[in-house]
């Protein structure tokens, strides 16, 4: 099921996904007329930076929300004849035409569990060659959120998949994938105690499970999980990865 973002306030907070953003990019050797599949948009911080490298090209920005997608059209307003904003479940067929140059994404695979179905239809909408990078959480990331969240609930949680790095570059190879390249990143964010930390959490990392909860308990969810953690930090472990599409 596609899920809703507040995606003003995801914008307003001071995310770490910026610098995943730019180390993914820098995964790519671009001519600048290139189309590419950004699986994940977002709110278009990566978009912009994408359209930047791509001077004579363009993105497909794909996104399951769409209050994200029109954050990113107000972001893009004057940029909008060079990317096409698509609403879309990333592990169905995606409505796209031409086969794409590259695929990019950051901080979006965790959220979905069927990496065999996101991967398969990601090298469907790509040409032979073309390069796949892309960042998301990994074996054993936010260890000590989880077990705050897991606490509260007194239950496991089931709303991310960490993959590790050896599975991802099977998925990838059976995908129709080579030259995989996997590794699993340590990279805590550390925030302000207090209002910030908690506006974080509620934004980026819980939403999923405030959707299960009646809305005048949220406040309550979100103190708990964070007064069960010895500092404001969110201690991401990243599973960075590159491919080419198969010929």
């Amino acid at each position: 099921m596609l899920r809703e973002w507040d995606a003003t306030t995801y914008d307003s907070l001071p995310l770490p996904h910026l610098r995943w953003g730019r180390r993914t990019l820098g995964r790519f050797s671009f001519a600048g007329d290139e189309t590419v599949l950004e699986a994940g948009c977002g709110t278009g911080r990566d978009t912009e930076a994408l359209l930047d490298a791509l001077p004579r090209g363009r993105v497909i920005a794909v996104d399951g929300s769409a209050r994200m997608l029109d954050r990113l059209r107000e972001r893009l307003a004057g940029r909008l004849d060079r990317v096409e904003a698509i609403q879309a479940d990333l592990t169905e067929p995606l409505p796209v035409g031409a086969p794409a140059d590259a695929a990019f994404s950051v901080a979006t695979f965790h959220w979905i569990h069927d990496h065999d179905a996101l991967f398969a239809g990601i090298a469907r909408a790509l040409r032979p060659g073309a390069t796949f990078a892309a960042d998301c959480g990994g074996k054993g990331n936010i260890a000590h959120v989880r077990a705050a969240v897991e606490d509260v609930l007194g239950a496991p949680t089931d709303i991310w998949h960490f993959a590790g790095a050896e599975e991802t570059r099977e998925r990838l190879e059976r995908a129709g994938f080579t030259d995989v390249r996997a590794e699993l990143v340590p990279d805590p964010a550390r925030l302000e105690p207090g209002e910030q930390f908690d506006s974080y959490l509620r934004t980026v990392v819980l939403g999923a499970h405030l959707d299960r909860v009646p809305p005048a308990e949220h406040d309550a969810f979100v103190s708990a999980v964070a007064e069960r953690l010895a500092e404001p930090v969110v201690d991401y472990v990243r599973l960075e990865f590159s491919a080419k599409r198969a010929g």
